[in-house]
């Protein structure tokens, strides 16, 4: 199907790559909540898969794929800006140069860690939505929404915790960690149903776009359209 210029998806995208940012400087304190212990991006980032349901599910996998690497693109120019204003002589009566290597600079391996994980989690969780969207093109998204967030989830926190923290903290901590993070992950999909059925509705209206992807090709780092067909708005 030819791109067109949908109206709705500029804001979707900036909303998008708003909380990859924000959670990766977030990601920089582990906190506890009951009996959970994860990193404070968790709070927010869940939110960037229920994004990656949304863009699969109405517009496609391509779309939802150039999304993901301007979202990466802008991951690697805030760490970029990070390193290099921390390594620029500090003005004489400013005395936080400590406290922004503590926080901003350590945000390099948090990077490191997200891109890793955002990558292969996201590529995971839109590859899924996209291909079990294919059979069932008109009923049961939850079953997309929540299936293809298990695998993704489970691959991007993964990923993520071990690259972050691995060598940091004690093995009991990063294992609690992962674990806190993925329940989390995964019961923020399972909440935010309602939301995505709204979202996904409500855009597949304004935009009178449904995508159903009829191609092979789910390679990541391929820049080919790949075909699809429009369907008529249905969930």
């Amino acid at each position: 199907m030819e791109y067109r210029n949908y109206k709705s998806l500029p804001a979707i995208t900036g909303f998008f790559v708003a909380v990859l940012l924000i959670s990766n400087v977030a990601s920089t304190k582990l906190v506890n909540l009951g009996h959970f212990t994860f990193d404070g991006g968790t709070l927010l980032f869940p939110i960037s898969y229920i994004f990656g349901d949304i863009l699969t599910e109405v517009y496609g996998f391509r779309i939802a794929r150039r999304t993901i690497w301007i979202g990466l693109a802008a991951q690697l120019m805030a760490v970029s800006l990070f390193a290099v204003v921390g390594m620029l002589p500090s003005a004489s009566e400013w005395t936080n140069q400590a406290a922004y290597e503590s926080i901003l600079l350590s945000t390099t391996r948090i990077v490191m860690a997200s891109v890793a994980a955002y990558l292969f989690g996201s590529w995971s969780n839109d590859t899924i939505m996209s291909i079990m969207k294919r059979f069932q093109p008109k009923k049961h998204l939850w079953m997309r929404t929540i299936g293809s967030t298990v695998v993704g989830e489970a691959l991007d926190t993964g990923l993520f915790c071990m690259i972050a923290f691995a060598g940091t903290i004690s093995s009991e901590l990063l294992w609690t960690i992962i674990l806190s993070n993925y329940i989390f992950k995964v019961g923020v999909e399972v909440f935010a149903t309602p939301v995505t059925y709204l979202a996904c509705n409500t855009l597949k209206r304004i935009d009178q776009c449904d995508v159903v992807d009829t191609h092979r090709d789910y390679n990541p780092f391929s820049w080919r359209i790949g075909q699809t067909d429009a369907i008529p708005q249905t969930d």
